[in-house]
């Protein structure tokens, strides 16, 4: 049986106690993964404080960012490693793992390798009282040892997401991948020694939230930021914890994200697309589309035609091909999904399409799986439209005005994303600003240029990643002031 263990200073190292790393796929228990305790955890911010003192830090910009060029090659080396552990810990298609997490994994370190060189910072020549002139200029400088705590469904992707920048701005690292998928950040552990970064600049403590790594990690007095991709709740209590130390914190949260149909779509795209932001990764993103709405005179085709894409589904083994639809991460959480779909019927929803589990015989019957859904019918204040619920469903629900579109997709505690179908380039623009949402997509969805903005409003995040913003979260930005 496969070991997963720490990987502290540049050493993989062992704890008190493992636990299960169980392929959702299957059900079968693939590796047994090393918790760290608190001792490791200090050794491991230690270790990380040593490397930032010891010149990781001091590297020059373009030192730095050769090394995470570095990186990203090493990961295109082991590609296929990369996509295997990611298949395995997940459960998701191998054709999923190969085009979206893994490339990204090594586009993080390329964009950030090259944002660090390329980005200036402000500068002013103003003048004096006495008429002379002074200079202000800003430097950047690391922020020094930051926390990362990563989801499970997308744990490269989003794990590298926080790791280039931090490494880019100089600092070091500890890393708290999910329980659930822990083999790709130990992973990028042993693509980090091929690649030369130096001991103790990455980082990884295994294990669970309160009273465990995770909670150890947020709390400790040694630990200089913390930023953190999950549940809202989870959110709040890293804030809880983080708060007496006025740690700087990066939170992108839950959504209970809608999309717009409006009736002069173009009518394919706008069903392929919904299709692809409802079911992709079997509902388990972010930025999903948990509620659809549709304008009246199309209502009735677009429900039918989206129920039809959904046929085309395929569930089979994450490792072939032909396979397009994942199980859910865990026994857990697919109870936690059902227990929506049980709540909607009671709520009064017709089912369109699925509803329940699928029907499946050998070792995929074990897995995590569960039909994806489409229901329709439910008011707007059904738990079912307001509460998130991660995973492949949507409800669909008719609207007649722009206005009515618009306040119903921002009555909600949320706001993290939208999408907009319409051949009106005027509407386009005019109902993309008025959404309450970090990023709205207008005829596309989860298209991504790694420079601008992402983030989420409400209890759906603080602050913003990508580009400039998540090399100014990373770093201290000192102002010099010289009178000349």
């Amino acid at each position: 049986m496969k070991s997963i263990q720490n990987y502290i200073d540049g050493n993989f190292v062992r704890g008190k106690q493992d636990f299960a790393d169980v392929n959702p796929a299957d059900g079968s228990v693939i590796a047994h993964v090393s918790e760290a305790d608190q001792y490791l955890v200090d050794a491991a911010v230690r270790a990380a404080r040593k490397a930032l003192r010891g010149g990781w830090g001091r590297l020059t910009v373009r030192e730095r960012a050769a090394r995470l060029l570095k990186v990203a090659d090493a990961i295109e080396s082991r590609f296929d490693c990369f996509v295997a552990a990611e298949v395995a810990d997940t459960g998701k298609p191998i054709t999923l793992a190969s085009r979206l997490d893994v490339p990204r994994a090594a586009a993080n370190f390329r964009v950030f390798a090259d944002l660090i060189k390329t980005t200036g910072l402000e500068s002013f020549q103003s003048e004096t009282p006495d008429g002379n002139t002074a200079l202000n200029y800003a430097v950047r400088k690391p922020l020094g040892v930051v926390g990362i705590i990563t989801p499970w469904n997308l744990p490269l992707l989003l794990l590298t997401w926080k790791v280039a920048p931090a490494l880019a701005c100089g600092n070091t690292v500890v890393v708290k991948p999910s329980e659930e998928t822990p083999a790709t950040a130990t992973l990028l552990a042993e693509t980090m020694q091929q690649a030369g970064i130096p001991s103790g600049v990455y980082n990884v403590v295994h294990g669970f939230g309160p009273n465990s790594a995770g909670e150890f990690l947020t709390q400790h007095p040694d630990v200089n930021a913390v930023t953190f991709t999950g549940e809202s709740q989870t959110g709040g209590a890293i804030m809880k914890s983080v708060a007496a130390s006025l740690k700087p914190v990066s939170f992108e949260l839950g959504g209970k994200n809608a999309a717009i149909v409006f009736a002069d779509c173009d009518f394919d795209d706008a069903v392929a697309g919904i299709s692809d932001a409802v079911f992709l990764n079997s509902g388990q993103i972010c930025l999903c589309m948990e509620r659809v709405y549709v304008q009246r005179p199309i209502f009735d085709r677009f429900v039918e035609a989206l129920a039809r894409k959904s046929q085309d589904l395929r569930i089979g083994s994450p490792m072939e091909n032909t396979t397009n639809f994942g199980p859910l991460i865990s026994s857990a959480h697919r109870e936690k999904v059902l227990s929506y779909y049980r709540l909607a019927r009671e709520e009064g929803a017709t089912a369109v399409f699925g509803g329940g589990i699928p029907q499946l015989d050998g070792p995929l019957a074990q897995g995590f799986y569960v039909q994806p859904t489409i229901y329709t019918g439910l008011a707007e204040s059904a738990r079912c439209v307001k509460e998130e619920i991660f995973g492949p469903v949507c409800h669909i629900a008719p609207f007649d005005t722009d206005e009515e579109a618009i306040n119903m997709a921002n009555d909600t505690k949320y706001g993290l994303a939208a999408s907009i179908w319409t051949t009106s380039l005027k509407r386009g623009h005019h109902v993309a600003q008025q959404m309450n949402v970090g990023i709205t997509w207008v005829n596309c969805w989860f298209l991504r240029d790694l420079r601008t903005p992402f983030g989420g409003a409400g209890l759906s995040g603080i602050g913003r990643e990508g580009g400039i913003h998540s090399l100014n979260f990373y770093s201290e930005l000192n102002n010099i002031c010289v009178r000349l």
